[in-house]
């Protein structure tokens, strides 16, 4: 109902669908019965009724969608007057065609779907009408994703940027810095901001991250509100939603990590954005589902997000990917090897300063070596043990981890040195903070 035109074709009677319809919910923009037809369908004349329905509301009939359930009373009579028609199959893994009668004639539906949420799912992801002056020329701008602490905002800029631009895990606030990932196209280039989760802070250091957020929101053309899929929308993700309605950037809902949960469930809580939308007075341009790890849609919501920048020429050189400085980046890089390595033991306690990038002198002709020297920081001297690891056995997994990311980057055979060394308290600590770059 946000997206299409919707009329009822219906077998029942006025009473009958009245009744079914406050279950629903659902404003129609035209009903049309068995009752106020006069036959049942599958008789052409309902079908005609249809078509001088369709015609009264100025609607082509190429862009007419039939979706039903049954083949007898209604894809075999819609296809025979050439009609587009998604057919329901619920019955996909039982025999027979159940309350309904054998079709008795070969039919074939141009889109087949196991249940109304599959299709809804599918629908939603397919719609990509522009909200504004989608004619026009080359497109840039910038765009931001919002969300709880682990809703999948780095992996999701990681993919459509094609690049791991920014660390992930599945330990929250991850992101600590403020990273753009770029992606230039011929027809815009879109420049994604990545944020830290917005989360009730209890250091110096939570506090730094939401302002952040803040200055972020107020700052980019477009907001995405990510919403995993696999967790119920909670007071968190709506006062998020009341910061995204404050902000005059355009907003979209992302339903992330679909290929966690099922199609119904992807389906429910593409309601629950709008519903979460319309609390707190959000009009979403779009809303969509999607999978990071498979890349389902991920093409689908880049082309979105870029549709809905304003033209302008593009702001970075078209092969960069971020503009993020080389050694942030391999402190990002050994920050995620650790937290990786380190699991729950201290996620948030650890700090990584690159203080070294030298080209390695007098390396054979076509085998260059680069050391990289990095610090990592810890707030205990408990935690330094946790990360040296028996006999160091852990700082160089960490090594072993991050290194070949490194090389990736440089171009070239990398020597990592990595220190273990102790900033006390540093997440509390203004010195600190500003010390490791907060």
């Amino acid at each position: 109902a946000q997206h299409f035109a919707l009329i009822i074709l219906s077998n029942v009677d006025d009473r009958g669908f009245a009744a079914s319809n406050q279950r629903l919910g659902v404003t129609f923009d035209a009903i049309l019965t068995a009752e106020s037809i006069g036959s049942y369908k599958p008789s052409l004349r309902n079908f005609g009724a249809l078509d001088r329905q369709v015609d009264s509301m100025g609607i082509p009939r190429e862009r007419l969608l039939h979706v039903a359930q049954s083949l007898f009373h209604d894809h075999v009579p819609a296809k025979s007057r050439s009609m587009t028609t998604v057919w329901i199959d619920r019955r996909h893994a039982d025999p027979g065609w159940g309350a309904t009668p054998d079709p008795h004639a070969t039919v074939s539906p141009d889109w087949t779907f196991t249940s109304m949420a599959e299709f809804a799912v599918r629908s939603m992801t397919q719609h990509s009408e522009a909200p504004v002056n989608h004619a026009g020329g080359h497109r840039s701008g910038f765009a931001t994703f919002v969300g709880r602490p682990n809703a999948g905002k780095s992996t999701l800029m990681n993919a459509i940027v094609g690049s791991k631009v920014a660390i992930t895990s599945d330990r929250p606030q991850t992101t600590r810095r403020t990273i753009r990932g770029i992606v230039s196209r011929s027809d815009g280039q879109l420049i994604i901001v990545d944020t830290p989760g917005m989360h009730r802070p209890r250091t110096l250091l939570g506090e730094r991250l939401n302002d952040q957020v803040h200055e972020t929101l107020a700052d980019v053309d477009v907001i995405g509100l990510c919403l995993p899929a696999t967790d119920d929308i909670g007071p968190g993700d709506r006062y998020i939603a009341q910061q995204v309605a404050a902000s005059k950037a355009v907003g979209i809902a992302v339903v992330t990590k679909t290929d966690a949960v099922s199609a119904d469930r992807v389906a429910e809580q593409l309601m629950h954005a709008q519903q979460l939308g319309s609390e707190v007075g959000i009009d979403f341009a779009h809303i969509v589902p999607v999978s990071a790890t498979t890349g389902a849609n991920i093409d689908v919501l880049t082309q979105l997000l870029i549709d809905t920048l304003p033209e302008g020429p593009s702001l970075y050189p078209e092969d960069e990917v971020t503009d993020q400085p080389m050694d942030i980046t391999i402190a990002e890089y050994i920050r995620g090897a650790a937290l990786a390595q380190a699991r729950d033991e201290l996620p948030h306690s650890i700090a990584v300063v690159v203080e070294d990038i030298v080209p390695r002198e007098d390396r054979p002709a076509g085998k260059p070596l680069t050391d990289v020297r990095a610090d990592i920081y810890v707030e205990r001297d408990s935690q330094k043990a946790i990360v040296i690891g028996a006999k160091g056995s852990r700082l160089r997994d960490i090594g072993a981890e991050s290194r070949p990311e490194i090389e990736r980057l440089l171009g070239t055979a990398v020597f990592l040195d990595l220190h273990v060394k102790l900033a006390k308290d540093w997440q509390k600590d203004p010195k600190q903070l500003r010390r490791l770059g907060f």
